[in-house]
């Protein structure tokens, strides 16, 4: 089963203080031998160790039986290379989810908190836009979904063509008729794929798509293209509709994209870190983030990807704060460490479809504390009315009650 995002929306949206929530992330190996054993030893070895770090702050019972059945489950993990594998589980609310990933992860892992740990999901989610593929040909279209490595087909639509007879008329008369009305009707098939594609545009079907299609067809089509669907377009790689297999197109589909992500990473961290530093659409820091996401400011968040920083959390309101207080400034309750801001801060991210990219080996942004935002606005830019700034108007209040003025003044 592939995860979805909506999946990944409740996996972040969970926490219980008292309960223990189980991330399992299976990163499969390349075998030394037919054995097949390596992952099941490594298994085995995560399990005990997070077995021993529950028994040393007293949890010993906290989450054994869903640590138990992942390792029981390991007989049947084979290190074929294709397919990762996460489980996130929680006994205590009868919670057990089992989901296929792209072979991507940064290794196995076992983790047991009181939230799921969705770090991993978020580096093969966060920078990837709903993303569709259109393969075409002539008289045939297939529109697929690409998510976490899975092409899923959307829809499938065919233009029959015209039957021609068996002769061409008198000296080939009939053959340019023919030809032309075999040419209308490959537009008119064209149109009707634009037309499709504008619309998954519109509906939030697809942020971004790619073009699949043989290069003497590409004109035509995107020559019918909405200026909607031309903008959302990654780019476009050379298929025949008839021969491609799933796997290929997919693979095709992947390399745009990861061009693409590269890109514009590149683009987003030049920008954040020009607008921090003209006080304008970006901050850079841990405790300026983290503000801008309690504001609802944030668009873009860049997150070096071995950014790691202690802060603290409370457990009543949800704030996060870069000080390690003891209560809330907020609320006023008790705060609790969090070792890991990054993977704390990812619910927020993700329940707001925050854009999230990790940057890698670059020295700039390690510089500027491997943690920037490129924001919707900023809200210490936005000046209230306030009695003294009315008051700066004069006795005239036409400027704020313009309407209400003129009527007074024709009465």
């Amino acid at each position: 089963m592939t995860i979805t995002r909506t999946q990944v929306r409740e996996l972040a949206d969970f926490r219980d203080g008292e309960a223990c929530a189980v991330s399992f992330y299976f990163q499969p190996s390349t075998p030394r031998n037919k054995a097949h054993k390596e992952d099941a030893i490594v298994i085995k070895d995560l399990a005990r160790e997070a077995m021993r770090n529950l028994e040393s702050k007293g949890k010993k019972d906290c989450g054994r039986s869903d640590i138990e059945r992942i390792v029981q489950m390991t007989a049947n993990l084979r290190s074929n290379g294709t397919h990762a594998k996460a489980i996130f589980a929680c006994a205590a609310r009868n919670i057990w989810r089992e989901y296929d990933l792209q072979s991507r992860l940064p290794g196995t892992q076992l983790f047991v908190d009181q939230r799921f740990h969705i770090k991993p999901l978020a580096h093969l989610l966060g920078a990837f836009p709903r993303l569709g593929v259109v393969l075409v040909d002539r008289h045939r279209a297939r529109i697929f979904d690409l998510c976490l490595g899975a092409l899923t087909e959307r829809e499938d639509f065919f233009q029959p063509l015209t039957r021609r007879g068996r002769s061409d008329g008198f000296n080939g008369y009939d053959a340019g008729h023919a030809e032309r009305r075999v040419g209308d009707e490959a537009r008119q098939h064209f149109k009707n794929v634009a037309e499709a594609v504008k619309r998954s545009v519109e509906e939030g079907v697809f942020e971004k798509w790619i073009l699949a299609c043989q290069d003497s067809h590409a004109s035509q089509i995107e020559a019918q293209l909405h200026a909607y669907a031309r903008a959302a377009l990654l780019g476009r790689f050379h298929a025949d509709l008839g021969h491609v297999a799933l796997d290929q197109l997919r693979a095709d589909a992947e390399r745009i994209v990861e061009r693409w992500q590269l890109d514009r990473r590149t683009e987003l961290v030049e920008q954040a870190v020009n607008q921090a530093r003209s006080n304008k659409l970006g901050v850079t820091g841990l405790r300026r983030v983290l503000r801008s996401l309690e504001q609802g400011e944030v668009q873009t968040l860049l997150i070096g990807e071995n950014f790691l920083s202690h802060a603290v959390e409370c457990a009543s309101c949800g704030h996060i704060d870069a000080h390690l207080v003891s209560f809330c400034p907020v609320c006023g309750r008790a705060t609790q460490e969090v070792v890991d801001v990054g993977e704390a801060i990812l619910p927020w991210v993700i329940r707001r479809d925050i854009e999230l990219f990790y940057v890698k080996d670059d020295a700039e942004f390690d510089q500027i504390g491997n943690i920037a935002a490129l924001l919707r606005f900023r809200s210490d830019n936005v000046q209230p009315i306030t009695a003294t700034a009315k008051a700066k108007q004069g006795s005239d209040d036409s400027a704020y009650y313009p309407g209400r003025l003129r009527r007074y003044a024709r009465g």
